[in-house]
């Protein structure tokens, strides 16, 4: 910290010069801006601090013991305990998935025979066992890639007939010719299963979204490593209602889609900033699910505005379309 302010103090005229210098770019080593200069430590000082934090956080030190991709982790497995969102052979769709902890958790809860995928649109390493899309799930492109993955991946549950014989029983008889009336009720059935085409697509048991709103990008833009710290994804900005606003944004584009790819009975978690605009959405999950809750983990830092929508059971005859018009 002692050399960055060296650079900047004048001595007899000119700027001394010490070892931090030579790794400025040229221009810079003769004579520093003020403004990068306190840029500098601007950044400095804020990673030290959330190094410090770090440090201290149980659910951070947890989190790394267990193997966990981060404390959010702890989040979910707190409102599993509470509402059981998961069982085994599920399909989940993960929002915003990076760095991985949540569909760590799901994957966890769902195997052996369970389907996750995760979408971000920052590069992130998939948590094993896990499909992942990169890319900005507000695109319209996007979001149909995702769904064209469900309907070609992801097996669908046929129900049982209650009707139907079980297999053994009438072997070797020979069946009767279907009457005029029985042909013309299956055409019937046919018709009305080509109507609920777009019911067939829900495929999807639980829709995950913790989403935030991404810091805008300044530096950084050649490197395309996982690990690149100018592609992660923020917290908070420090301004409520930006945080308030984007988050409502990202809440009403998850929930349009897990209105088009849910199906009857699933469940719906999201990640929102409190503010005036939470009542609204609360209303409309009330519409499309039959419990609906609010949720603060402990595990979620006091002081952050964030809490949670645990929507439970969806409602097959409602859509977010039909609710919003």
């Amino acid at each position: 910290m002692r050399a960055l302010a060296r650079i900047a103090v004048p001595r007899n005229g000119f700027v001394k010069t010490t070892a931090v210098a030579a790794a400025l770019p040229f221009s810079y080593a003769a004579t520093p801006p003020p403004h990068i200069v306190l840029e500098t430590i601007r950044n400095a000082s804020s990673s030290s601090r959330w190094k410090q934090r770090q440090g201290s956080d149980f659910y951070a030190r947890e989190a790394k013991v267990q193997g966990l991709k981060s404390r959010a982790a702890f989040k979910l497995l707190e409102m599993d305990a509470k509402y059981k969102l998961f069982k085994r052979g599920q399909t989940v769709i993960d929002l915003g998935y990076a760095p991985g902890s949540w569909s760590q958790v799901a994957f966890e809860r769902t195997k052996p025979h369970g389907r996750v995928v995760g979408i971000d649109i920052i590069p992130a390493q998939p948590p094993k066992g896990v499909s992942t899309i990169q890319g900005n799930f507000l695109s319209p492109s996007v979001q149909q890639l995702v769904k064209d993955y469900l309907v070609e991946f992801v097996p669908r549950r046929k129900p049982t007939d209650p009707d139907s014989e079980p297999s053994g029983v009438g072997e070797g008889v020979v069946a009767d010719r279907p009457s005029y009336i029985d042909a013309e009720r299956a055409e019937s059935v046919d018709a009305d299963q080509e109507e609920s085409s777009e019911s067939d697509k829900r495929l999807v048991d639980v829709v995950l979204s913790d989403m935030s709103a991404p810091w805008m990008q300044t530096t950084g833009f050649s490197s395309n490593t996982l690990s690149n710290p100018y592609s992660r994804m923020m917290n908070t900005s420090g301004m409520n209602f930006r945080d308030h606003a984007g988050s409502m944004d990202l809440c009403l584009a998850a929930l349009q889609f897990a209105s088009d790819t849910l199906q009857t009975g699933g469940h719906f978690v999201c990640k929102f900033y409190q503010g005036a605009e939470d009542k609204d959405l609360e209303l409309k999950l009330k519409k499309m699910f039959a419990k609906v809750h609010r949720e603060k983990p402990e595990s979620s830092r006091s002081e952050s505005k964030e809490s949670y929508f645990v929507a439970l059971r969806r409602k097959g005859d409602v859509t977010l379309s039909g609710i919003s018009s």
